[in-house]
């Protein structure tokens, strides 16, 4: 990364500083790390990957389980030696992430001068922050070090396929988004940011930005993103945007694809890691269906944004399904459809819309595309209502100059096939000049770390 690095983000956390000197923090960490893995794989290690409780048996540190520590932390053990305490109580990949993590603490060399826990942020000091971050880059070229996943080289840079990626081989996100800036030929910066809550107003402060091979131009450090900027839209872990905007640093005009990760320990709001690439060309603009891990009763970006749901031709109260999150979310826009349906019996069949105004910026609409409810041996959906209904939400879409935003509408209580929904929205809406947003929840459990 030195050779592309624009400005040189000043580090100052002591430990920090003992590690690289004049030299970049980054380089030097994915150094030490990667000639842990050097030295392993000479002395008959199998891999990669690699498990990192072998590794630490490879550098005879002590791993040792303890019910009592909040995921791991390293301990001075005499004679310049250190063990590893870790809770085994933690899920798997996340105990394996936290050993990593430890491990690459242990590559700073005055590890052996205090307990090193992965402090609540409150409790942090001396740019704690600092030394945490590059234990999680030095943890990532553990997890995924030199010669692993291949295949990544001929990955795309969407962020959902990587997503998807990371839950099928169970691996950090971070730790994917860093050995994929390393593998792939196309032009990108792979970064990290944190919100910073200090003077900048809750802005996101770049960490780092790691370029790959291709990448021209300048490598921003250390400055903020702008007011308003995609990575902000990742409230909570799991949650992914994109956009197109001005970089940090002055590098120009950029796309972003990023994702939500657990917090530093103590801090409400997630980091944020993602991808930045040149502009698309503008032949390659015509609009398609954005996909987004997120709430679609917590729509994105700015102007009038229409919320589309369907509602079945017999219920007047939703019970299930998305229909119940509208419900919970706005009570009067039930309301509202009750009226309607009740004042307008004879309009209230498939194939209709209603619309419901929850804010000035906000307005739900209503497309009755679902013949009854309840158990069924057959899909409910009615795709001629669906179309009929989507012509609709396309002519007040474009008459309003609102975006769509939606879940994968359909799919739920009516059992239909997104493979044919998600194109008849298309066909109705991106190819006639709207902008869909399609959100998906982040799956439910445990959140793997980084």
């Amino acid at each position: 990364m030195t050779a592309k690095t624009a400005q040189r983000r000043r580090w100052l956390n002591p430990s920090v500083v003992a590690l690289a000197g004049s030299s970049d923090p980054v380089d030097v960490i994915s150094a030490r790390a990667r000639s842990v893995i050097f030295s392993a794989v000479e002395q008959g290690l199998q891999g990669p990957p690699f498990d990192p409780f072998d590794l630490a048996t490879h550098l005879k540190i002590a791993v040792v389980p303890r019910d009592d520590v909040r995921d791991a932390r390293t301990v001075p053990a005499g004679g310049g030696q250190v063990t590893i305490e870790f809770n085994p109580s933690r899920p798997k990949a996340r105990v394996r992430y936290s050993i990593a993590h430890e491990l690459a603490h242990t590559l700073f060399p005055d590890c052996v001068e205090r307990i090193r826990n992965r402090a609540l942020r409150a409790e942090m000091q001396h740019h704690d922050a600092e030394l945490e971050l590059l234990c999680n880059i030095g943890a990532a070229e553990l997890l995924m070090p030199i010669g692993s996943f291949p295949q990544l080289r001929a990955e795309s840079l969407s962020i959902d396929h990587l997503m998807d990626f990371r839950r099928t081989y169970d691996v950090s996100t971070e730790a994917l988004l860093l050995r994929v800036v390393k593998l792939t030929p196309e032009p990108c910066l792979v970064f990290s940011a944190a919100r910073n809550e200090d003077k900048s107003g809750g802005r996101y402060r770049l960490e780092y930005a790691v370029p790959s091979r291709s990448w021209r131009g300048n490598v921003p450090s250390g400055d903020f993103f702008r007011r308003a900027s995609v990575v902000e839209q990742c409230t909570a872990i799991g949650f992914t945007a994109k956009g197109r905007e001005d970089g940090p640093n002055g590098i120009g005009t950029v796309h972003i694809e990023s994702v939500g990760i657990p917090p530093y320990p103590g801090q409400s709001y997630p980091r944020v890691v993602g991808i930045i690439t040149p502009p698309r060309p503008q032949r390659t603009e015509s609009l398609t269906i954005t996909y987004l891990k997120g709430d679609a009763t917590q729509p994105r970006g700015g102007g009038l944004k229409l919320v589309a749901h369907i509602a079945n031709d017999r219920g007047l109260t939703w019970g299930a399904g998305f229909g119940l999150a509208v419900r919970r979310k706005w009570p009067a826009v039930q309301e509202d459809f009750r009226a309607w349906a009740l004042a307008q019996h004879r309009q209230f069949k498939l194939g209709a819309v209603h619309i419901s105004t929850v804010s000035d910026d906000i307005r739900v609409c209503h497309m009755v595309a679902q013949h009854g409810y309840g158990p069924s041996p057959k899909p409910r959906i009615r795709y001629g209502a669906l179309r009929t209904c989507l012509a609709s939400l396309a002519d007040e879409a474009r008459l309003a100059g609102a975006t769509v935003h939606m879940p994968r509408i359909g799919t739920g209580e009516a059992h239909g096939a997104w493979w044919l929904i998600g194109e008849m929205v298309d066909e109705a809406l991106c190819q006639r000049g709207v902008p869909v947003t399609v959100y998906d929840l982040p799956q439910r459990g445990v959140q793997t770390p980084g």
